[in-house]
This record gives C-alpha cells, structure tokens and sequence, in this order.
C-alpha cells in the first residue's frame, strides 16, 4: 500500500510543479517576469522570442514555463497593450497636415508627437517646411534653416545642409 501511496504522491507532485505552484519551480521564472512583462507590454506576445531573448540572461528554464505564463496574460481580464504604432505610421502623422488625419488616426497621433518635446519640434519643423513647399513661401527659407541648425535633430541638419548647398550661387556654377 505504501508504494501506491508513493505513486501517486509523485504524480501529484508533478502536476503542482507543472502547474507552477511548486515554490522552487515557481521561481526560476520569478526573477525574469519583470523583463516579460515590459516586453509584453511593448508588444512582443510571441512565447518563443521572448524565451530566446531570456535565456542569454540566464534564465534556465523551460520554454513551456514562459509559455504557460504567457498563456496566463493572454487569458487574463485585464487588456493587452497595444502594439506601438509602426515608424511608418508616425511618419504619416508627421507628414500629413492635421485636418487631413482620419479620426482613429487623430488621437494615436496627438498621444505620440506630444509625449516627446523632440518629436514635437520635428513635426513642427516637418510641417512648416511643407507648407513653405505647397504655398511657394521661398522667403521663409533661411529662417526655417537657422531653427532647424538651432535644434537637436540631426537628420534635419543634414537636410538643412543640403538645401543650404544647393540654393548658394557657387553650386548653380
């Protein structure tokens, strides 16, 4: 009778580490939830990049462990994150006057060009060079470049640089 006992303690011993709830299985993923969590609140919900990104950090653990957990906040009441819009999203929100957005565009728009003063001076910078562009404001050139050489952006430097170069008369030669 004792062996049978042992069986199914054994049994039952492996399914509560399975399940997580076995303290030193628990927490070899403990100390990289933290890590998991940021990740996943950037985005990333795919089970088998994370593990990969984990595992040069030390993690020893199965790839079913961090899946499993994953799994969990996938089921859980509380909402995903939403993924961070792409490079060529805000690109257009830069590039598009304001009026033109659509309105699910309007507020993801106002949200991420407003949350860094760098982004803000660029799509300011951006738009008044547009609009100098479409209403043939050519007298508003060389102030435009003196604010964009006084501000940090360096890809409007460059661009700057290069209008500088092709309005002087030495180039036209």
């Amino acid at each position: 009778m004792d062996s049978e006992r042992d069986g199914h303690d054994d049994v039952l011993e492996r399914r509560v580490c399975r399940a997580g709830l076995g303290q030193n299985r628990a927490a070899i993923l403990d100390e990289y939830k933290p890590y998991l969590d940021d990740r996943w609140s950037e985005g990333c919900t795919n089970a088998w990049k994370l593990w990969e990104e984990i595992v040069p950090l030390g993690y020893k653990g199965s790839y079913g462990r961090v899946r499993a957990y994953l799994q969990l906040k996938r089921t859980s009441p509380r909402p995903v994150a939403a993924r961070p819009p792409s490079p060529r999203s805000v690109a257009g929100w830069i590039l598009r006057r304001p009026e033109k957005l659509s309105e699910s565009e309007t507020a993801p728009a106002q949200d991420r060009l407003g949350q860094l003063p760098r982004d803000r001076r660029l799509t300011c910078h951006v738009r008044s060079s547009a609009t100098m562009l479409t209403e043939r404001q050519r007298e508003r050139l060389p102030d435009w470049l003196d604010a964009v050489r006084q501000d940090d952006l360096p890809s409007l430097h460059t661009l700057a640089a290069r209008l500088d170069r092709d309005r002087t008369p030495s180039s036209l030669a």
